[in-house]
C-alpha cells in the first residue's frame, strides 16, 4: 500500500515499465478493441464494458462501451486498480454490500455501480497492464461459463497488443537497419569518389555528385582526380552498369585499375584498353561493363592541355572563353564487353577562360514530368551561358539545371568534373 492508501502490486515498477513498453496510453480509439468491449457488454447483458490500462495515478480507457466521453478515472481501490493485484477474475456481485468497493466513487457516488467483473490483461511475461471488465447497475452473479468467456476476450486483447508491439518493433528495427544501410551506402559511395579535388597549380577544379532517387541502392558513377607526376594529373569520370553491391565492386575495380594503369601507360587510350582487359578477365555478361573517359592534364605556359580518350561515355564539352561549346573526343565501345576496343586520343588545348567539362549520363538522361530528356543540347545551352563562370559555378549550374528540369527527382546518379584555366586578374 502506498501513501495514498492504494494497494500496489509487488512488481509495480516492472508492471509500469511493461505499460510503457506497449506504448498504448493515450492512443486513439481502435476498432478491434471497440468490437471486443461491445461483444463483452452484449454477452453479459450489461450497459458498460471497458478495456482499461492502470497507469501510475489513473485508470485510462483504451476502449469503453456506454460511458459517453469518459476516458479515464483516478486510480482508486476496489475495481480495476484492485483487479490487477492478482491473476484471477475480480468479481463484485453487489457493490453496495461488498466491503471491497464501499468507498469506490463509482459505487458510493451518483453512478450507482453494483456489478463489476474484470479479468487482468496479463502480458506474456507476467505483468498486469489493466483489465477487461463489464459493469452494471444491477447486482448479479457470474457463471463459470461467463468467467471463461471474459478470460478468453481478455486474451484477445493481449493478442492484439502483442501484434501491435511486434509490428511497431519491426518498423523500428527496419528503420534502424535502413539508417545503418544508408550510412553504409553513403560511406561506400563516398569511397568511390574523391573527397575533395586536389589542387592543380594555375587551374580551377570542381566536382559534383548527386545520387539518383533509387533508395539505398549504391550507384555506379565515379570520379577521380590524381597526380601522375610533377606536371601532369589524371582526370577520370566513369559509369558502371547496374546498381547495388555488384556495381560498387565493379566500380572499385575500375577505379583502381585506372590508377594502376595510369602510372605505366602514357596514352589515355592505353589506360582504357588495360581496363577493358581487366574487366573481361574479371567476368562477362550484360551487366559487367562500364563507360569511362580518361584525361591526362599537363600544364604549359599558356594554360594546359588535356589528352583524353573515351570508351562508351558521353563526350566531354570544351567551353571556350568566348562561350562556344564543342564536344571533344572520339566515341568508342564500352569497356568489358568486347575483346577489342579502340579508343582514340584527342588533344585539347586550354587557354585562359577555357573549361573542359566531364559528366555522366545522369545529367543528359534526366527526364521531366512528361518524359522528355534533358539531352546534350540543353547541356550545351546551359554551358554557353557560363563563359564567365568559375569551374565551381559551372559544375553547380549543370547539377541545378538538370535537377530543376527533372523536378528535383533525378532517377540516376549524376556526376560532373570541370577543369578550367582562370583568367588572370579575375
Amino acid at each position: 500500500m502506498n501513501a495514498d492508501g492504494q494497494l500496489i502490486p509487488q512488481d509495480e515498477a516492472a508492471r509500469l515499465a511493461a505499460v510503457r513498453r506497449y506504448d498504448i496510453l493515450d492512443t486513439p480509439p481502435d476498432g478491434v478493441f471497440d468490437r471486443i468491449t461491445a461483444l463483452a457488454a452484449r454477452a453479459f447483458d450489461v450497459p458498460y464494458s471497458v478495456i482499461s490500462v492502470v497507469d501510475t495515478d489513473r485508470i485510462w480507457f483504451k476502449s469503453q462501451q456506454g460511458l459517453g466521453e469518459l476516458t479515464e478515472l483516478d486510480r482508486v481501490p476496489g475495481l480495476c486498480a484492485s483487479a490487477i493485484l492478482g491473476h484471477e477474475p475480480w468479481v463484485i456481485t453487489d457493490g453496495a454490500t461488498d466491503p471491497r468497493t464501499l468507498a469506490n466513487p463509482l459505487v458510493a457516488g451518483e453512478f450507482g455501480l453494483r456489478f463489476y467483473a474484470g479479468v487482468p490483461l496479463r502480458t506474456r511475461d507476467g505483468h498486469n497492464l489493466g483489465t477487461l471488465c463489464v459493469l452494471g447497475h444491477e447486482p448479479r452473479q457470474v457463471s463459470s461459463h461467463e468467467s471463461t468467456l471474459l478470460e478468453d476476450l481478455a486474451e484477445l486483447v493481449i493478442d492484439q497488443l502483442e501484434l501491435r508491439l511486434e509490428a511497431r518493433d519491426r518498423v523500428l528495427s527496419e528503420e534502424r537497419l535502413r539508417r545503418e544501410a544508408e550510412q553504409l551506402a553513403g560511406a561506400l559511395q563516398a569511397s568511390l569518389l574523391p573527397p575533395t579535388p586536389p589542387v592543380i597549380p594555375g587551374m580551377e577544379v570542381a566536382t559534383r555528385f548527386v545520387p539518383g532517387e533509387h533508395g539505398l541502392t549504391i550507384g555506379g558513377d565515379f570520379l577521380d582526380v590524381f597526380r601522375l607526376d610533377a606536371n601532369s594529373w589524371a582526370l577520370v569520370v566513369g559509369d558502371v552498369c547496374g546498381k547495388g553491391a555488384g556495381a560498387a565492386a565493379l566500380t572499385g575495380l575500375a577505379r583502381w585499375t585506372i590508377r594502376g594503369a595510369a602510372v605505366h601507360q602514357g596514352a589515355p587510350s592505353s589506360v582504357l584498353r588495360d581496363l577493358n582487359s581487366v574487366l573481361l578477365a574479371d567476368g562477362e555478361g550484360d551487366d559487367h561493363f562500364c563507360t569511362a573517359v580518361f584525361g591526362r592534364l599537363e600544364l604549359d605556359a599558356g594554360g594546359a592541355r588535356v589528352t583524353l580518350a573515351i570508351s562508351g561515355h558521353p563526350q566531354p564539352i570544351l567551353l571556350s572563353a568566348a562561350g562556344l561549346a564543342e564536344r571533344r573526343g572520339a566515341p568508342s565501345l564500352p569497356l568489358g564487353m568486347f575483346p577489342e576496343v579502340e579508343p582514340q586520343d584527342d588533344l585539347v588545348e586550354l587557354g585562359p577562360g577555357d573549361a573542359l567539362v566531364f559528366y555522366t549520363d545522369g545529367i543528359i538522361e534526366s527526364r521531366d514530368r512528361i518524359g522528355d530528356l534533358f539531352g546534350t543540347q540543353r547541356l550545351i545551352d546551359t554551358l554557353t551561358g557560363c563563359a564567365d563562370c568559375t569551374a565551381d559555378q559551372i559544375a553547380q549550374q549543370l547539377i541545378d539545371r538538370a535537377r530543376a528540369f527533372a523536378a528535383h527527382d533525378l532517377t540516376d546518379d549524376a556526376a560532373v568534373l570541370v577543369v578550367r584555366v582562370p583568367v588572370k586578374g579575375h
